[in-house]
């Protein structure tokens, strides 16, 4: 069963979102809230496992509110305006919704969810092997023993892998060094982070991996080289 809180300045719009949510048996809304500040008091004592949660309301907006919370709650942001979205899924959203939406696009917004929600969920040492990113409007799930090395690339970071062509991702180096196991990849510079597991060599401030010499940036040298001198 995957819990649920909604939160939309306008009533109707919690209304349709309740009635769609009673039509699904893996769904329990446990309450919905139009006013932001409240809601946020309240996911603080009872945190879910998913929002829906309104973009655009007048005290605070759905994407701030969603920063504040700081908790790694699944979301799907409704909104009116689908200029919206891109920030959205910046945010790794699971899903938005265009209003107004029927239970067609809702149910596939919250499949999407119970997916994501059963990979959370994986045992422990078969989850740590995967992670999951979002391309377009998909998430998909990239094995970790699958990658080359990772390269930071403005708005973007492309996956580079051993064996299959690359997979460019919409999100910071920041955002993906928290969803790697921290005693297997490192970060060696602003723009590449590396599997410890790959790495042939380390000579003259370059990382040398079996398909990519990678370069050891200022900042990281000292840690870069302390590191591999232990291993």
């Amino acid at each position: 069963m995957i819990t649920a809180v909604a939160i939309d300045d306008e009533p109707l719009a919690l209304n349709v979102i309740k009635a769609l949510c009673s039509r699904i048996d893996f769904l329990q809304l446990k309450t919905a809230f139009t006013e932001a500040n409240v809601a946020l008091k309240y996911l603080d004592e009872s945190p879910v496992d998913l929002l829906f949660l309104d973009i655009n309301m007048p005290a605070i907006s759905g994407i701030e509110l969603y920063k504040r919370l700081g908790k790694k709650t699944m979301v799907i942001f409704t909104t009116a305006h689908s200029e919206f979205a891109i920030e959205g899924f910046n945010l790794d959203a699971v899903d938005y919704l265009l209003k107004p939406f029927e239970f067609g696009r809702f149910q596939k917004a919250v499949e999407k969810a119970r997916e994501y929600h059963a990979y959370l969920h994986m045992k422990a040492n078969e989850s740590s092997r995967y992670i999951f990113v979002r391309v377009d409007y998909s998430m998909v799930k990239v094995s970790l023993q699958d990658i080359s090395y990772i390269e930071g690339l403005d708005n973007y970071v492309k996956i580079h892998f051993v064996d299959t062509k690359s997979l460019l991702v919409r999100m910071s180096m920041k955002s993906i060094t928290e969803k790697l196991p921290e005693n297997e990849f490192v970060r060696v510079h602003r723009s590449f982070i590396v599997p410890v597991s790959k790495v042939r060599s380390v000579r003259n401030k370059i990382i040398y991996l079996e398909n990519a010499e990678i370069p050891i940036g200022t900042n990281y040298v000292d840690a870069v080289l302390c590191l591999f001198k232990q291993s």
